[in-house]
């Protein structure tokens, strides 16, 4: 390539670029080789399109650009090119002169940017991605009613259960009291089973010894003395239970749900010693009366028809206990109330979502446990 020089005063950009207007500057140039003058001053007149006079001047000295060269004439870059020029010669702004010195760095772009689409992608689909991490799973929706039944298994061991209550209260305490062991078993279990604290093996423990300490104190002290040693029982059992959830590091509310489960069961297990305490003809009409009434509530009817048929069934069962029994007739008040108990206990037992594997037990053991009030009060009475 030939160096081509600029004439004496020559106004810069005489030469058109290849799109009709001049360019700032070109490549290869050799400053040596452009001759020394004035800077100009002042615009010029606009020049002709394709080769006429251009802009005048546009404050640069001349000698600060070297040789033009059309656009199909560049072959290769020159050996180096200044700062901020475009290699095919068309820079967008003209790089001022550089002065090495102190100053802030220019921002430095990372490997990223050569890439704008795929980043400005992932920068739009990693938050998309973890607000879809953060948000919690929705829970299934419950659908239908809360009230489940124990179904028909849980009623024929109740029954079991009361007939043998039944049988061996006509014996004698002590051996009723093995009944009345089984069910305070049951009750303690089933109660914490209800309320979702399974395995909760302390708190059934401590129920269950409650239970058992009422039995041997009634035992030893005679029916007479029955309100005391439940009151006396229960106060100290209870306070066993405070004591056990003072030791419980879960967050208050689990403490004061597992508190108000651990009392509750406690006082359903002790309560459930008044069979003990009870008249053994009452304890043997109210026990065939349950039998009936949890038997009749898990026959397949609506749920009014089945409720008369239950209080149907266990005022009958206290009719023909009656006969049996000191009671007569008026077993079929006892049979009634102890119907009744019944049927809230196995009320009690039904509410909840678990299935009925969950309420089992304590479907057989609530419906026993709530009629012990009707057969202590009603057989004191009745007797």
């Amino acid at each position: 390539m030939t160096d081509q020089q600029y004439p004496p005063r020559q106004p810069y950009g005489s030469q058109p670029g290849p799109y009709g207007y001049d360019h700032g500057h070109g490549h290869g140039h050799d400053s040596s080789a452009a001759p020394a003058g004035p800077a100009y001053g002042e615009y010029g007149e606009y020049g002709e399109y394709g080769g006429q006079e251009a802009y005048g001047g546009y404050g640069h000295r001349p000698e600060q650009y070297g040789q033009y060269e059309q656009y199909g004439q560049y072959q290769q870059p020159g050996p180096y090119a200044a700062p901020g020029q475009d290699p095919y010669g068309v820079p967008d702004v003209p790089a001022p002169p550089h002065h090495p010195g102190p100053g802030p760095l220019p921002p430095e772009r990372d490997g990223a940017a050569a890439a704008p689409g795929a980043a400005a992608t992932a920068t739009t689909e990693a938050p998309a991605a973890a607000s879809t991490a953060e948000t919690p799973s929705a829970a299934p929706r419950r659908t239908g009613s809360p009230i489940i039944a124990p179904g028909l298994a849980p009623a024929a061991l109740t029954a079991l259960l009361a007939v043998l209550l039944a049988a061996t209260v006509q014996v004698s305490r002590p051996v009723s009291a093995v009944a009345v062991v089984l069910l305070q078993a049951v009750t303690a279990a089933g109660w914490f089973r209800l309320n979702g604290m399974w395995p909760a093996r302390q708190g059934i423990a401590l129920a269950f010894l409650a239970g058992v300490t009422a039995d041997v104190a009634l035992l030893a002290l005679g029916a007479g003395n029955a309100s005391a040693v439940v009151i006396g029982t229960l106060g100290v059992w209870v306070l066993f239970v405070l004591v056990l959830q003072l030791r419980n590091h879960s967050s208050p509310d689990e403490r004061l749900y597992a508190l108000t489960a651990g009392v509750t069961s406690t006082a359903l297990t002790v309560i459930a010693a008044g069979h003990l305490a009870a008249e053994p003809d009452a304890v043997t009409v109210g026990a065939l009366a349950v039998a009936a009434a949890a038997l009749a509530r898990a026959l397949p009817l609506p749920q009014a028809v089945s409720v008369v048929v239950s209080l149907s069934a266990a005022a009958g069962a206290g009719v023909a206990a009656g006969e049996f029994t000191s009671l007569g007739g008026s077993g079929a008040v006892l049979g009634a109330a102890a119907g009744v108990c019944a049927l809230i206990g196995l009320r009690v037992a039904s509410y909840d979502f678990p299935s009925r594997f969950v309420h089992m037990t304590a479907g057989v053991a609530l419906p026993l446990t709530a009629a012990v009030p009707a057969v202590y009060l009603l057989g004191r009475a009745l007797a």
